[in-house]
């Protein structure tokens, strides 16, 4: 047990930015707010049999990775925006830990070192967000509106009226936000915002759990037209988000090397980080090296993020996804941008993919792999089955990239990939899509 009075060593960060450190007794104890290398006076909240989880009370030898945050809302205090974990700790310092957490989850969890350790991706670490999902709460008691993240492991909406890392003019709207919904004969039924911004729009989808009298429709009127955003109105679940009224220019992002258009609604799965996103395909596609005469396939294909820019490139390319709504946006997709001829698009739930599965898609010469978070296992261990009893007609692809939004499951595939289905982690590197969070996404390279 931790004593009031012992001054802790930390020695890491996990993966949740919480400085590691032992007690006495060599117990670990997590400190929310600890950096590497400080000296931590705590106070224990929880305690395992194996582990003790503690506040951070007084700080002694502070960490020259030490930054003042960036946004007042940031804290351990109660109330304090849980949106941000990390903006205590220089940016820099950040993607050196993401960097970390990936190779010792590849060591650890998939026993596995990679050949080559890829300069992580990042850029831009404030005003980078152009994806979010704002709760929405109208307080009764205090005739007051709160739009923004919740607080800091709590249900509660933080009181916002600012986000460093949203663009800026999307964090000078929270508090014409928060007055819009005030007025709003539906207050009490408007439980989110989700924002999604493209190249030449910004959407803002209202999530309402009872119809919307004339006069709340024309608020919304007033409002797109005095801060230049396009509402929609979500009334149920995702398929039944529409336009407020029709028209407008359309919700798109570019990848300019491609020459690549994505239209995506509002709701669609894209990434936060237009910019690191561009960089990112960019250089999947570079260590792809898909050349001019050879087929690709796609998993976990989305809209086409990957799959069309493939197509500028390889002979062909097959995108799989699990929605058949998302297979038919992705042919308009190809269609729009004069890929169809090059791409084919198929739905297949690919959790539970068996070695005829991969038999029956086809020889590709490579790969690319692009799951969510729960990682691409079956698709691992059917290529893995395959390796330990062999088809005639039926060869494993020379390359696979693999991009990860989880280390722990990329780890988890990586060791599958290496120690039964015959390859080589040649390169891996952390990716920076989400500066100031304990978000890690990364890439790694695997080659036969």
């Amino acid at each position: 047990m931790t004593a009031q009075d012992e001054w802790l060593r930390v020695e890491a960060l996990d993966i949740e930015a919480q400085g590691v450190a032992r007690n006495a007794e060599g117990k670990v104890v997590f400190i929310e707010g600890a950096l590497p290398g400080e000296e931590a006076l705590v106070t224990v909240g929880r305690r395992k049999n194996n582990w003790e989880q503690a506040s951070l009370r007084e700080l002694r030898s502070e960490s020259a990775q030490r930054v003042s945050p960036g946004c007042p809302h940031f804290g351990l205090h109660a109330g304090a925006c849980g949106g941000c974990k990390m903006q205590h700790l220089h940016a820099a310092a950040q993607v050196a830990i993401k960097q970390r957490v990936l190779e010792d989850n590849l060591a650890h969890l998939g026993k596995v070192k990679p050949e080559r350790v890829l300069r992580p991706i990042e850029g831009p670490t404030w005003g980078y967000r152009l994806r979010a999902r704002l709760s929405v709460r109208y307080v009764a008691r205090k005739e007051t509106v709160l739009v923004g993240f919740h607080e800091r492991k709590s249900r509660y909406v933080a009181d916002m009226r600012e986000c460093h890392v949203l663009p800026p003019r999307i964090s000078a709207m929270l508090m014409p936000l928060r007055a819009l919904v005030g007025a709003m004969d539906a207050r009490d039924t408007l439980p989110q915002i989700e924002l999604a911004v493209g190249d030449q729009v910004t959407a803002l989808v209202l999530r309402h759990l009872a119809p919307l009298s004339d006069a709340d429709r024309q608020r919304l009127r007033d409002f797109a037209a005095e801060h230049g955003v396009q509402w929609w109105l979500q009334p149920k679940g995702p398929d039944t988000v529409h336009l407020l009224d029709d028209g407008g220019e359309e919700l798109a992002y570019t990848l300019p090397e491609f020459g690549v258009t994505m239209p995506f609604k509002p709701t669609d799965f894209t990434q936060v980080n237009h910019q690191i996103n561009t960089v990112l395909v960019g250089r999947a596609l570079r260590l792809l090296e898909a050349q001019a005469d050879e087929r690709v396939i796609d998993w976990f294909c989305g809209l086409g993020n990957f799959t069309l820019p493939i197509a500028t490139r390889a002979q062909s390319v097959l995108g799989i996804e699990g929605s058949e709504t998302l297979v038919e946006r992705s042919r308009q997709n190809a269609q729009r941008n004069g890929l169809a001829h090059k791409t084919r698009f198929e739905a297949r739930n690919l959790f539970e993919l068996t070695p005829d599965d991969l038999v029956a898609w086809g020889q590709a010469d490579r790969w690319l792999v692009d799951p969510p978070r729960e990682g691409a296992f079956a698709l691992a261990k059917a290529l893995g089955d395959l390796q330990q009893a062999p088809r005639a007609d039926w060869t494993p692809p020379r390359r696979i990239v693999y991009v990860s939004c989880n280390p722990a499951t990329l780890a988890r595939d990586a060791g599958l990939l290496v120690h039964v289905a015959g390859y080589r982690c040649v390169a891996a590197g952390a990716v920076n899509m989400f500066p100031h969070t304990a978000h890690v996404e990364s890439i790694a390279v695997f080659e036969r």
